[in-house]
């Protein structure tokens, strides 16, 4: 049978706990009467208590504690010296203009998607090595449907533009590559 050990409300357990065992428990903490258990050895009893009193552990940088904590650090490692003294960053040089899409740039686009897809169907087609045969007729093949897009733009009167430097560029690395 464990012991009832009363602890003094006025007794703190955070600072240097003093436990004591008693021989016979006082009969107002228990609601049957004593008579009827047989009292065996007291044994000692050892109670350990923590509470939000102690001191919290010591957080570092970068410790995962939580999503916004996490972000909160990261942020405040993008601030300047400059930004925390006066608490927003000037503009460096002029602001980029807005992007505004137009058919023309988006003609470029479609005649260097189609080359450089041409270019890596042309790679698939003679194989040099065995694993590029294996994407062949796999639905990555878009050379026809960009083709079609292009004749589409032809027929409503616009002109088509020659490739651009960094689609023929992009095209001759994946061909270097392929080898």
């Amino acid at each position: 049978m464990a012991s009832i050990i009363p602890i003094s409300q006025t007794q703190s357990l955070f600072k240097k706990p003093q436990f004591s065992v008693l021989r016979k428990p006082e009969a107002h903490f228990l609601s049957l009467p004593i008579s009827r258990f047989p009292l065996k050895k007291v044994r000692m009893v050892v109670v350990a208590a923590t509470t939000a009193a102690e001191k919290p552990k010591k957080r570092y940088p970068g410790e995962a504690k939580g999503f916004v904590e996490e972000m909160r650090f990261v942020a405040m490692k993008l601030h300047t010296r400059d930004q925390a003294k006066e608490g927003e960053k000037e503009p460096q040089g002029q602001p980029m203009a807005k992007w505004e899409p137009s058919i023309e740039g988006y003609l470029k686009f479609l005649v260097d998607s189609k080359l450089v897809y041409d270019t890596l169907e042309r790679i698939v087609e003679k194989a040099a090595f065995p694993e590029y045969a294996e994407f062949k007729n796999t639905g990555l093949e878009r050379s026809q449907a960009l083709a079609k897009d292009l004749e589409w733009f032809k027929q409503q009167g616009h002109a088509i533009p020659e490739p651009s430097s960094p689609g023929v560029s992009y095209a001759q690395y994946l061909e270097e590559l392929s080898k």
